[in-house]
């Protein structure tokens, strides 16, 4: 892991946990917490993409935030294949490090060519632990390899914990059947809100990550839920 010094990204920490404080209300969703969580981790490290995972009652995982299509793509394929640093950290409990994804080959034969072939050259994975219970994983994805620095390990570590925070705030985990419950409300939000992202694309002749770009921007300076937001896209209630 190298130590480059990122100022700007130390000076930022202080507003991304603020930040991250008020998504712990419980008027907001927990796609919209998670969605600035992954957002976060591209903005304030080097990582080109990220992505995060939860799982259900029976252990299995589910991509229910990504910065991008292609991280999107590579996560379900990494769940796919069952192999690569998010399904490792997850099942150990620990920070998984791949710092060159092309070395990692006899380790995960499937999942690295699967990220070569989409650019991803290097990974980091956090896992989202709660007194021994594994909640999901914290996917950052690199463009060149040894790109993770001692910063970046530490806003993934305090973003992952903040993201396990918010998860048992918004499920109120208390039975497997709430926890259930609450994985399936957030699959079907990202359901709706992939449709709309879909539907505005082609409303809007603009690619898949810029209409999400829209979506997200509209949510936010509106105040109002990704899913509200995109339910409206979606029946057409609401023209971006």
């Amino acid at each position: 892991m190298t130590d480059e010094p990122e100022v700007s990204a130390r000076t930022a920490l202080p507003r991304i946990f603020a930040r991250l404080a008020d998504a712990l209300d419980p008027r907001y969703d927990v796609i919209d917490t998670m969605d600035f969580l992954v957002e976060a981790a591209t903005h304030h490290t080097a990582a080109t993409d990220a992505g995060l995972v939860l799982a259900d009652v029976e252990s299995n995982l589910h991509v229910v935030a990504s910065t991008s299509e292609r991280a999107s793509e590579v996560e379900e394929m990494e769940l796919g294949v069952e192999e690569g640093p998010c399904v490792d950290s997850f099942q150990t409990g620990q920070v998984v490090e791949a710092r060159d994804l092309e070395a990692s080959v006899v380790r995960w034969p499937e999942f690295v060519p699967i990220a070569l072939r989409r650019g991803v050259r290097s990974g980091y994975a956090v896992p989202l632990v709660l007194r021994g219970q594994r909640l999901g994983a914290l996917n950052m994805f690199y463009d060149r390899v040894d790109a993770v620095t001692d910063l970046d390990a530490a806003v993934a570590q305090a973003l992952a914990e903040f993201a396990t925070i918010g998860i048992v705030q918004h499920r109120a985990l208390r039975a497997s059947a709430d926890r259930a419950a609450q994985l399936q409300h957030a699959l079907d939000s990202r359901v709706v809100i992939e449709q709309a992202k879909g539907a505005l694309a082609f409303r809007r002749s603009v690619s898949i990550d810029e209409a999400f770009r829209m979506l997200r921007q509209h949510a936010r300076d509106a105040g109002l839920r990704l899913h509200d937001v995109a339910e409206l896209i979606v029946s057409r209630r609401l023209s971006l």
